[in-house]
């Protein structure tokens, strides 16, 4: 039994636990070259090509908004017909779930005086969160997302999590 994590986007993260939660692999896939439709057929060709038939499949959800929506909507659909077609059963993460399950709300600071994390910011917050909750670390922040969704895909089999913010985000995705 492997548990897959996929954080769809240009580069697209991909990580496989085992039972116990070790990383059997975390990478990024990225297609071949940078022109469109042949750039999102074959990195959606890898993706499904390292799926094995009883994975449990944790995929992120459509991006709220992106500066390529076509590219992302074309990519999570392909993704999500790809598995269809496959007979492959995944849930559906909100992207500000995945965030949650490592207890990050994307503010900082006291309240009164909270201020909003952005970009980088946000994206080193959700790593050092990984970091500190699983030991688990890599220097794509997309790896790390589809970590956290290895993670989640695992929770929900083994129905065991440590935080109550971790079992609120399997509540809302089951």
């Amino acid at each position: 039994m492997r548990f897959i994590g996929i954080d769809p986007a240009s580069k697209t993260g991909f990580v496989a636990l085992d039972e116990d939660g070790n990383v059997l692999r975390a990478k990024e896939l990225t297609g071949i070259g940078d022109k469109d439709p042949k750039r999102m057929i074959t990195l959606i060709n890898d993706i499904v090509a390292h799926l094995q038939p009883q994975d449990v499949i944790s995929i992120e959800g459509f991006p709220f908004s992106t500066q390529k929506a076509m590219f992302a909507g074309g990519l999570h659909h392909g993704i999500r017909n790809e598995l269809y077609k496959r007979k492959l059963k995944y849930y559906e993460v909100a992207p500000n779930a995945v965030k949650k399950f490592v207890n990050v709300t994307g503010w900082e600071g006291e309240p009164g005086s909270k201020k909003r994390l952005k970009g980088a910011a946000k994206k080193r917050a959700v790593m050092n969160a990984v970091e500190k909750h699983f030991g688990f670390t890599h220097p794509s922040d997309n790896v790390v997302d589809a970590y956290i969704l290895a993670e989640i895909a695992r929770s929900l089999y083994i129905k065991k999590v440590k935080h109550d913010y971790q079992a609120d985000v399997l509540t809302k995705i089951k």
